[in-house]
């Protein structure tokens, strides 16, 4: 009720109501001060506030009818429109516009200002169009893009198996030779040989296990990210001796391109402490609270000194990472020191 007196009309009525009770107010004033200084016989006392009160009466009753059909009408009729125009447009549709009638187009402030709306509508719609013809760029670039990262993975991955599966498996050759020839000659020194070549051997399936997994989709295939972490984690479970355990909101809503930067991270973190961490167990968090996301990953590895071995080969691996979650907006620290493992801490806004 209280809302429905502040309407516009209703201002009408207030403000012609006010405008008849200071006419009242100035004509009884004049009317009284004429009759105290010159007493004409035919204005009376009784004639004076007869004349006033038939005055209020009919002055009453034609603000409120102005006020409430004529003036108050029109102007609530436009503002109306206004609104329902702006509506539209926070409601994505654009292509609205407002046209007063005749009768209610008379050049005043609310016509002209209908008439920049429709105009903003026009510029709304052009620029909308303009991002959708970006858009369609973009997805032609973005495959152009994936065609070249697909190459540029290839050559990495070939430089890692050459780089370390290729020297390991040379290596473990080496060492099993030498084994063979000492296996009559010193058994002793034949079984500390074929220890090592035990330990390079699990290195070697390690190292080709982490590089197995970068060649896993790039993209979730259709599933939640909550469900595709399930899943690696599961495949990692299987294939190697570390405990994995994870914490994450199985009903955890973000945006695909989100998903797909934090499941990359996920998968790159993991194939770090699988090659170079030597861990044995992995805890990975993943939550949102408020408008951010975080991501906690640690291990039990043997660590390392952050600014001291950043040229090493996890570097390139944390450097993907960091890009990753800076292209989201987000930070990303790390931590970690010899034999204390390591620890990743990433926020990202959403």
């Amino acid at each position: 009720m209280k809302k429905k007196f502040t309407s516009i009309r209703y201002m009408f009525i207030r403000s012609h109501l006010y405008i008849l009770f200071l006419t009242t107010v100035l004509l009884l004033s004049i009317l009284l001060s004429i009759h105290v200084l010159f007493e004409p016989e035919w204005l009376t006392v009784q004639s004076i506030f007869l004349f006033a009160i038939l005055y209020v009466l009919i002055a009453f009753v034609l603000s409120v009818y102005s006020g409430f059909n004529h003036a108050g009408k029109s102007l609530k009729t436009k503002l109306d429109s206004l609104s329902v125009l702006i509506t539209q447009f926070s409601n994505g549709n654009y292509q609205s516009s407002i046209k007063f009638m005749e009768a209610e187009d008379d050049g005043d402030e609310l016509s002209r200002i209908g008439e920049e709306l429709n105009e903003l509508g026009s510029k709304l719609q052009n620029q909308v169009k303009s991002l959708q013809r970006m858009a369609d760029e973009k997805a032609d670039f973005a495959k152009s893009a994936h065609k070249a990262a697909v190459i540029e993975e290839r050559q990495r991955i070939a430089r890692d198996l050459h780089d370390a599966v290729s020297q390991q498996l040379f290596a473990l050759t080496m060492m099993s030779e030498a084994s063979v020839k000492q296996f009559d000659k010193n058994p002793v020194l034949a079984k500390k040989q074929m220890k090592e070549v035990a330990e390079a051997a699990l290195q070697a399936q390690t190292e080709m296990r982490a590089l197995l997994l970068h060649l896993r989709p790039v993209h979730l295939s259709g599933d939640s990210l909550p469900t595709g972490i399930h899943k690696l984690m599961d495949e990692l479970k299987q294939k190697s001796q570390i405990q994995f355990n994870l914490n994450v909101d199985n009903n955890l809503k973000l945006t695909d391109a989100i998903e797909e930067h934090v499941f990359r991270i996920i998968q790159e973190s993991l194939s770090n402490i699988l090659r170079h961490a030597n861990a044995t167990e992995v805890d990975v968090e993943i939550f949102k609270k408020t408008n951010e996301l975080f991501i906690h990953i640690q291990d039990n590895g043997k660590g390392f000194e952050v600014m001291k071995d950043s040229k090493r080969k996890t570097s390139y691996g944390l450097k993907t990472m960091r890009e990753r979650s800076e292209e989201l907006g987000g930070t990303f620290i790390i931590r970690s020191n010899p034999e204390e493992g390591t620890y990743i801490d990433i926020r990202i806004p959403c």
